[in-house]
């Protein structure tokens, strides 16, 4: 797809700056937005960045959506110390704002959501966030858009200079670091990288995939 046109969700996290970093380098790729609290301290002819606080007033930013070709909502926060409500308001919540006012302004766009391994699709698990997941991807793939996608990476290995901003993955990328190469080629099934997350959804972005979920050795596959 020549001249395709990008909104980027959680362009600063770890995921999010690795689908940055591949979309600017693809020559397919006309423009990148990047919505999201900070700025990427990137300077790039083709990236352009919205500063969004209140994700409640979203639909403020709707006419910068209109025209876009495909979604990357790479945000996300760990579970961890989390109440059910909370997580559910900052995962679900936010996404479905964001999402909802994209389907009506950007229908023709394929919209791809990083979830994660273990998602829970039937909503009724006993584990919090894969229930609260599978809430999200559901509700998504039910919006009236081209195509959507769901992307379950497993342990995701940052690559290019990409470090994780929440400091427990730090601290294990940090003790596991040389044993990362031989896990991700010993272990395809459960282990990606920032950069094959990148590849692939701008590859499915372009040409869709034989199923609307993609577990990680699928992302892997592409």
């Amino acid at each position: 797809m020549i001249g395709m046109k990008v909104v980027l969700f959680g362009a600063t996290g770890m995921v999010g700056q690795g689908v940055l970093r591949e979309c600017l380098a693809d020559p397919e790729v006309e423009s990148v937005l990047s919505i999201g609290r900070n700025r990427t301290d990137r300077q790039h002819p083709k990236l352009r960045e919205v500063i969004q606080t209140d994700f409640v007033d979203f639909p403020a930013v709707a006419p910068e959506l209109r025209g876009c070709d495909a979604c990357f909502f790479c945000l996300g926060v760990s579970s961890a110390g989390m109440s059910e409500e909370r997580y559910r308001r900052v995962t679900y919540d936010l996404t479905m704002t964001a999402a909802q006012t994209l389907a009506r302004v950007s229908p023709d766009m394929t919209f791809i959501y990083v979830s994660g391994m273990g998602t829970d699709s039937s909503e009724h698990g006993r584990t919090m966030w894969a229930r609260v997941k599978g809430q999200t991807e559901n509700a998504l793939l039910r919006l009236p858009f081209k195509a959507a996608y769901m992307f379950r990476p497993g342990l995701i290995v940052p690559l290019d200079g990409i470090r994780s901003k929440t400091r427990l993955y730090s601290m294990f990328y940090a003790a596991a670091g040389p044993l990362i190469p031989w896990l991700y080629a010993r272990f395809p099934k459960y282990v990606t990288t920032t950069r094959q997350i990148g590849l692939a959804m701008l590859t499915v972005a372009k040409r869709g995939a034989p199923a609307a979920v993609l577990e990680n050795a699928d992302i892997n596959r592409v």
